[in-house]
C-alpha cells in the first residue's frame, strides 16, 4: 500500500467521523422546545424523532450502567458534567451519553486509522494512549464551550437583573422575574441562587449552592445579592451598592471572555497538531523504507526503537503541557480532593507509607518547608503524604518500564541477529527479489548452526565448521565457509552480549528519578500558570470587602468569613486563620500573610489588621475603589503579556513533536545513514 493510499484512507476515515459527530449535535440541538421550563409554558412541542433520540440515550444510559467498567466510567463523565450544567437528571444523563457517543465515535476512527497503518503490538500502546488523550480532549473542548456559553448568558441576566432591580427595589422579585424569563444555563442558575436566598436557612442554602457553582462569577453574584438582602443597600456617592457589584462582575467576565477568545484564537489546533505524529510514524517510517533502503537498518536497531519510543514520550509531554496551559476553571479543584481507589489502597498499606515518607524529606527540614509551599502555592489539594506515596509509585513504574524496555530491546536485537536476512556489503540499495531470498537462505543456515550449538559463545573454529558442514545443504568451498564461519561467530559474540548492563540499570535509575521529581516539576509549571488566578481572587475579594465595608456592626472576622465563602486559591490559608482568630487575632493575621505569599494579598491582610481597633473597616479600605480602577487595568496589561507568553509557549510545545518526528527519525537518521553508506563506498573503493 502506496503512501498516498494509506493517506486517502486517513482523509476517508476522519472526513466520515466528523460527518457523524455532526451529524449526532444536528439532532441534539434539534430535540424541540429545548428546556423543561419552555415545554412547561407551552412553547415549541417536541417532535418524534427528538422524543426517540431522547429514549435512545436514556437506554444507552441505563444499559450502560450495567456494565461493571463502563458504568464507572459513565458516573465520572457525568460528575465532570454536572458542576457545570444545574438541570433535571433525566437532562444530565442525555447529555452524559451524547459525551460518551461523541469519545466513543472519536476513539474508534482514530483505532480504525491505527490499526491499518501499523497492526500488532504497537497498535494495542497507541490506542489506550490514543484513548487516554481523545477522552481528556473532547470533555475539555465541550466542558470549556459550556462555559463560554454559560459567560455570555450571564452578562445579559445580569443586565435583566439590574433592569428589574431598579424596577422593583427588592433582589428577590429581580432574580425571580429574570430567572423566569431568560433562557439556558444562565436562568437555571439564577433560580437556583433565589431558591437558595428564599430559604428559610438562606446561609446554610448558599453554602450548598457554593459547592455546585460553575464559575467564581456566580459565586460573587450569589453573595453579594444574599449580602445586600441581609445588611440592606446603600446609596454612595457613585450610586447603589448592589448595582456597582454588578458593574464590577460585569467588568470580570467581559475580561473573562476576551481572554479566552484570544487564547482560544491563538491555541486552537495546537492540540490535534501535537498529537497527529502518532498517526504519521507508520508512513514516514514505510515511505523512507521504501525510498531509502539502508534507513531499514536503523529503523531495525536498537537506536530506532529508542527513538520512536522518545517520539511518543514528547507527544505525551507536550499535550500535558498544552492542557496545563489551557485550563482556566477553578472547579476541577473540587473534582480532585477524592482520591482513586488504586492510590487509596496504596495509602491504605502501612509498610507502602512508610516506604513513601522514607524517601521524601522530612518535616522541619527546608526541603520540606519548600515542597509544602509549593503545594500550596499551586493549590494542589493533595496531601503531603499522597504526594509522597505519587511520587514514589512514579519512581518504580518509570524504572519498570525502562527496564522492560532495555529487555524489549534486548529482544529486538536477538531476533535481528538470529532472523535478518544478510546483507552483502558490497551492495547498494534496494536488493533484487533473488538477491533477497539468498540473503534469507543465508540467515536461515546461520540460525540452524547457532540453535545446533545451543549458542555457545565458548565454541571453537572448528565445531563451528564442523555442525556448518551438518548443516549446509551443499558443499561449501574454503573462502566461503571461511566467511560464513566469522559471521557465525560476530552473529554469536553480539548475541551473547544482548544482557541487561551495568549502564543500563543505571538509566533506569536515571529515568526513575525523573519520574519521582515529575510532580514537583508540574506543581512548579502549575505555579506559574496559576499566579493570573490568584489576582482574579484578590479582585473579587475586593470587591466583596468594597460592599462589606459599607455596612455597619462589620467585623474584620466576618469579613474573613465572608472571604473564606468565596475563595478557592486562597481557601485554605483563610481556613486556618479562622480557626486560629479567637485565640490571638493579631498573630492570626500575621500567620495569615505568611502562608499566602502574594504581595497583593498581603497589603489587604494589612488593611484588615489595622481595622482590628486602630481605625474603623471603612477607613483603613478609603482608597479601595482607586486600588480596584489600578489593579483592573494592571490585570489587563498582564493579561495581555500572558495571553502572548501562553501563546508563544503553546505554539513550541505544540510543534516540538512535529519537528522531533521529522527531524529524529526521518532527517538525522537518514544523514547518519548516509555518511556511513559513503564510509562504505570509500572503503570499496579503496579496496579496488
Amino acid at each position: 500500500m502506496t503512501i498516498k493510499s494509506i493517506l486517502t484512507i486517513v482523509l476517508g476515515i476522519c472526513v466520515a467521523g466528523m460527518i457523524v459527530t455532526f451529524l449526532i449535535l444536528s439532532l441534539l440541538r434539534q430535540r424541540g422546545g429545548g428546556s423543561n421550563k419552555n415545554v412547561a409554558a407551552g412553547l415549541a412541542p417536541v417532535s418524534n424523532r427528538s422524543l426517540k433520540l431522547t429514549s435512545f440515550l436514556l437506554r444507552l444510559y441505563r444499559g450502560g450502567m450495567k456494565v461493571p467498567l463502563l458504568s464507572s466510567y459513565i458516573v465520572q463523565l457525568k460528575k465532570r458534567i454536572s458542576f457545570r450544567h444545574v438541570g433535571d437528571e433525566p437532562a444530565l444523563r442525555r447529555r452524559t451519553m451524547t459525551v460518551v457517543l461523541i469519545i466513543a465515535g472519536g476513539y474508534g476512527s482514530v483505532s480504525l486509522i491505527l490499526f491499518l497503518m501499523q497492526p500488532g503490538v504497537a497498535f494495542i500502546i497507541l490506542s489506550v494512549l490514543c484513548g487516554v488523550v481523545l477522552n481528556s480532549l473532547i470533555l475539555d473542548m465541550y466542558l470549556n464551550r459550556i462555559e463560554k456559553r454559560l459567560l455570555v448568558q450571564m452578562l445579559e441576566l445580569f443586565a435583566d437583573v439590574r433592569h428589574r432591580y431598579h424596577q422593583h427595589g427588592m433582589i428577590e422579585e429581580a432574580l425571580y422575574e429574570a430567572g423566569e424569563l431568560g433562557n439556558g444555563e444562565a436562568a437555571e442558575q439564577v433560580m437556583l441562587i433565589y431558591e437558595a436566598l428564599t430559604s428559610p436557612d438562606p446561609s446554610e442554602a448558599l453554602e450548598r449552592y457554593y459547592e455546585v457553582a460553575p464559575n467564581r462569577f456566580l459565586k460573587g453574584f450569589a453573595g453579594i445579592s444574599y449580602m445586600v438582602m441581609e445588611f440592606g443597600d446603600k446609596d454612595r456617592a457613585q450610586g447603589s451598592i448592589y448595582l456597582k457589584g454588578l458593574s464590577n462582575l460585569t467588568q470580570e467576565i467581559h475580561l473573562e471572555i476576551l481572554r479566552r477568545d484570544k487564547l482560544d484564537y491563538l491555541l486552537k489546533g495546537l492540540n490535534i497538531i501535537a498529537l497527529a505524529p502518532v498517526l504519521f510514524t507508520a508512513p514516514i517510517e514505510r515511505w523512507a523504507r521504501g525510498s531509502f533502503p539502508t534507513m531499514d537498518e536503523f529503523y531495525r536497531s536498537k537506536l530506532g526503537f529508542i527513538t520512536k519510543i522518545s517520539i511518543y514520550i514528547i507527544i505525551i509531554l507536550a499535550y500535558l503541557l498544552l492542557q496545563r496551559l489551557q485550563q482556566y476553571d477553578e472547579t476541577r479543584f473540587r473534582a480532585g480532593r477524592k482520591q482513586t481507589l488504586f492510590a487509596r489502597m496504596l495509602y491504605n498499606q502501612i509498610f507502602i507509607r512508610k516506604l513513601a515518607m522514607l524517601f521524601a524529606p522530612k518535616p522541619g527540614s527546608t526541603q520540606y518547608s519548600q515542597t509544602v509551599r509549593l503545594m500550596r502555592e499551586s493549590s494542589s489539594e493533595l496531601k503531603y503524604e499522597w504526594l509522597a506515596i505519587r511520587r514514589l509509585v512514579l519512581f518504580v513504574t518509570c524504572f519498570i518500564l525502562s527496564i522492560m524496555c532495555v529487555l524489549l530491546l534486548h529482544q529486538v536485537e536477538r531476533n535481528h541477529i538470529m532472523y535478518d536476512p544478510v546483507r552483502d556489503d558490497r551492495m547498494f540499495g534496494a536488493m533484487a527479489e533473488a538477491e533477497l531470498e539468498q540473503a534469507k537462505e543465508k540467515a536461515a543456515l546461520d540460525r540452524s548452526v547457532m540453535q545446533k550449538i545451543k549458542m555457545n559463545r565458548w565454541a571453537s573454529y572448528d565445531d563451528i565448521a564442523s555442525t556448518l558442514q551438518q548443516s549446509s545443504p551443499v558443499q561449501l568451498d574454503h573462502d566461503t565457509q571461511t566467511e560464513v564461519i566469522a559471521r557465525i561467530m560476530k552473529k554469536m559474540d553480539s548475541y551473547n552480549k544482548q544482557f541487561l548492563h551495568w549502564w543500563e540499570v543505571i538509566i533506569a535509575v536515571v529515568i526513575g528519578i525523573a519520574g519521582f521529581y515529575l510532580p514537583i516539576w508540574l506543581m512548579l509549571f502549575q505555579r506559574k500558570m496559576r499566579s493570573m488566578d490568584m489576582r482574579h481572587e484578590i479582585y473579587q475579594f475586593q470587591t466583596v470587602i468594597s460592599i462589606l465595608r459599607e455596612m455597619d456592626r462589620m467585623s474584620v472576622e466576618e469579613i474573613l468569613e465572608w472571604l473564606n465563602r468565596f475563595a478557592v486559591i486562597f481557601k485554605r490559608p483563610l481556613q486556618k486563620c479562622l480557626l486560629h482568630f479567637e485565640h490571638g487575632p493579631e498573630d492570626a493575621l500575621e500567620q495569615l500573610k505568611t502562608d499566602a505569599g502574594l504581595p497583593e494579598f498581603q497589603r489587604l491582610v494589612d488593611k484588615l489588621q489595622l481595622a482590628l481597633g486602630r481605625i474603623s473597616i471603612r477607613e483603613a479600605f478609603d482608597d479601595l475603589d482607586s486600588m480596584m480602577a489600578f489593579y483592573f487595568e494592571q490585570r489587563k496589561q498582564e493579561y495581555t503579556k500572558m495571553i502572548d507568553a501562553k501563546a508563544a509557549w503553546g505554539r513550541m510545545i505544540g510543534f516540538t513533536p512535529m519537528y522531533a518526528l521529522i527531524f529524529l527519525y526521518l532527517v538525522i537518521p537518514l544523514v547518519g545513514m548516509s555518511f556511513l553508506q559513503m564510509n562504505m563506498y570509500y572503503e570499496q573503493i579503496q579496496k579496488l
